[in-house]
């Protein structure tokens, strides 16, 4: 089930999106820079947190809290005792043991995906053949059928949504941690619904529809096997765990974050046991991956704002489709350019206003390699006329 539209956008109009661009690139080329300088001051904040954390914490036995540590930064590990028993209330269902519950709430919903080509046309104009298709899928996201090109493909409302239930707090021995943060931590696997348990969740949730339940699911259907647009159906994980391991300040019975001198918080968590020094080394390799990611996200959000404001360019000379062409490629190659150039350069200058020793420190080594290498030159050259000289001697 698909259709065809064809629209043609004139090369004013295209003239037009251009210079909206060129502000819209301005705009990511400065928030980029930001983003790029702001990164490098978080990354070396939370290193530093983290070494002055590896260098306080303190491991404790589980078995009873002493008072002498009262806001220290802790380190405990061992095996979890669920406070509670995490329920969905509004459904009637729960799961004995575990250290959370999740409601996973699925729709029978139209999908739309398309397909562009474009093709630019003499006097700089452009032709765009889009193919819409539509097919039908459950999905627990609410996908609105608002914005369908076609009509006849309506969604209605997901009545009920997706829900989390952790338990209130967990107990590693004598010590007690939030319950949201053991949840995050836990292994997830489905909790079969048997039919006393669909019945019980179609009385609870009256949806209108009759309800059974199908691959251990509550499903609201007239027809499970041939489900409709609007059909729902529902399913339950639970999150269980049986060990964990956190590093926080010690605040009476519970662990809480524990803030550094810089200011930031400290509070890690793992599922097993692991020493501190793990855990620590952990964080730092996250803290790595994290910084590393920002900066290439960085880096390529900068080049599409120089893409975006050289966009004009290419539109330009796009009254000569192929003259268009050849400028976007080099456009491109300039934005690429660019942005090789003023990226690092504002992780450097951010380098010196956050590391300024280390900064300085390979600005020197960087200098010292640059004078050896020009030094070895200028040595090679001097000695080739006197080699030369003396062959011709001979």
């Amino acid at each position: 089930m698909s259709f065809t539209e064809t629209t043609t956008t004139s090369w004013f109009s295209r003239l037009k999106g251009a210079l909206i661009k060129i502000v819209v690139g301005f705009i990511l080329l400065i928030a980029c820079i930001w983003l790029l300088f702001w990164n490098e001051g978080r990354s070396v904040k939370t290193y530093r947190s983290l070494v002055e954390g590896a260098g306080l914490v303190v491991s404790v036995d589980i078995g009873s809290v002493d008072a002498a540590n009262e806001g220290k930064l802790v380190h405990i590990s061992g095996p979890v005792k669920p406070v509670g028993v995490p329920e969905d209330n509004m459904l009637g269902i729960s799961a004995e043991g575990a250290v959370g519950l999740d409601r996973v709430v699925e729709m029978y919903q139209w999908v739309e995906d398309s397909k562009s080509e474009t093709r630019k046309q003499l006097g700089g104009s452009e032709e765009t053949v889009t193919t819409y298709s539509y097919r039908k899928e459950w999905n627990h996201r609410e996908i609105s059928s608002g914005s369908f090109r076609q009509p006849g493909h309506d969604n209605p409302q997901k009545p009920i949504d997706d829900a989390s239930f952790p338990v209130e707090s967990a107990n590693i021995g004598a010590f007690s941690v939030d319950g949201r943060t053991a949840a995050n931590l836990g292994d997830d696997r489905p909790i079969p619904l048997t039919a006393l348990d669909a019945t019980r969740v179609g009385e609870a949730a009256t949806l209108g529809k009759p309800v059974s339940a199908l691959g251990g699911q509550a499903v609201f259907s007239f027809d499970p096997q041939n489900p409709q647009v609007g059909d729902i159906r529902i399913a339950f994980k639970r999150s269980d765990l049986s060990e964990a391991s956190f590093v926080g300040a010690q605040r009476g019975e519970s662990l809480t974050p524990y803030k550094t001198t810089n200011g930031r918080e400290l509070l890690l968590s793992e599922a097993g046991l692991h020493d501190a020094v793990a855990m620590f080394e952990t964080a730092q390799s996250e803290n790595t991956i994290i910084t590393w990611a920002v900066r290439v996200g960085g880096l390529v959000g900068i080049f599409i704002g120089f893409a975006f404001i050289f966009s004009i360019l290419g539109v330009i000379g796009d009254v000569v489709p192929f003259i268009g062409s050849i400028v976007n490629f080099g456009t491109s190659i300039i934005a690429l350019i660019l942005t090789l150039l003023i990226g690092p350069a504002v992780i450097a200058i951010a380098w010196i206003a956050y590391r300024p020793f280390i900064a300085i420190a390979v600005l020197v080594i960087g200098i010292a390699l640059a004078a050896g290498i020009i030094y070895l030159r200028r040595g090679k050259t001097a000695a080739a006329p006197v080699t030369t000289g003396a062959l011709g001697r001979q």
